[in-house]
């Protein structure tokens, strides 16, 4: 099971929202390299990142704090937030991040998820972030009227590598992650699915082991990690338990 610690950067800060709304957001002191550090000092190897000032604008807003990231730590990290188009995805790509992150613009696009997949073998994440079953688009302003599933068989064959599935009603709330929901969603991925949004504490990671599903890779940590709900020292062991 990868543990994937996050960062989720707006205005060069470390922040994290509740539901994903700018509204509720909650500010930390450390900045997103020097979490970085912290992370990569404590062992963990994968990283998740969200520029959540792309999401807004559509472009690489933090581009700079990403290529600092990279160079710094050996890191498998995977970015998202905004990725719009081709030529996002391949300044990325050249930072040396391990995956780019696509998320409205497949939903609203399926051609383009698969051009992207072919242009960037193995380099593509599909992030699926769903509301009562729906998917949600647009910093998940939107409702895109598509039910997960539905979607998901659609674009099985387009070549995605990972996929990151998301109930928002969990996110940043520290409920538990939506386990039932995730697991229909693994079994009916073609790639490796990774688990987002609620988790509340070290059990929440130990429920997801056992799940002992061979298609989801990994669990996101966030807000339990910033509020001190889960200490590193004791995430950490749960790499190798």
């Amino acid at each position: 099971m990868k543990i994937f610690p996050a960062i989720d950067i707006k205005d060069k800060k470390c922040v994290r929202l509740i539901k994903g709304d700018f509204e509720k957001k909650t500010e930390y002191d450390m900045s997103p390299v020097e979490q970085a550090s912290k992370y990569k000092d404590h062992g963990f190897k994968n990283l998740h990142i969200v520029d959540l000032d792309g999401a807004l604008t559509g472009e690489t807003v933090n581009l700079d704090i990403i290529e600092e990231i990279v160079s710094k730590f050996d890191l498998k990290i995977e970015i998202g937030g905004g990725v719009r188009n081709f030529e996002s995805i391949k300044k990325y790509n050249d930072t040396g991040v391990e995956k780019v992150i696509l998320g409205s613009a497949a939903i609203k696009d399926k051609n383009f998820l698969k051009e992207a997949c072919e242009k960037f073998p193995n380099k593509i994440a599909l992030g699926l972030d769903a509301k009562d079953g729906y998917l949600s688009v647009s910093g998940w302003k939107e409702n895109s009227n598509k039910l997960t599933l539905d979607y998901l068989k659609e674009v099985n064959d387009c070549g995605t590598s990972r996929l990151i599935y998301t109930d928002i009603n969990r996110d940043g709330m520290k409920q538990s992650p939506n386990f039932e929901e995730t697991v229909k969603v693994a079994n009916t991925s073609s790639c490796p699915v990774i688990i987002s949004g609620g988790v509340s504490s070290i059990d929440d990671i130990k429920k997801a082991k056992e799940l002992k599903n061979k298609n989801i890779e990994g669990i996101i940590v966030g807000k339990a990690i910033y509020d001190g709900d889960i200490k590193l020292d004791e995430l950490v062991k749960e790499l190798d338990a």
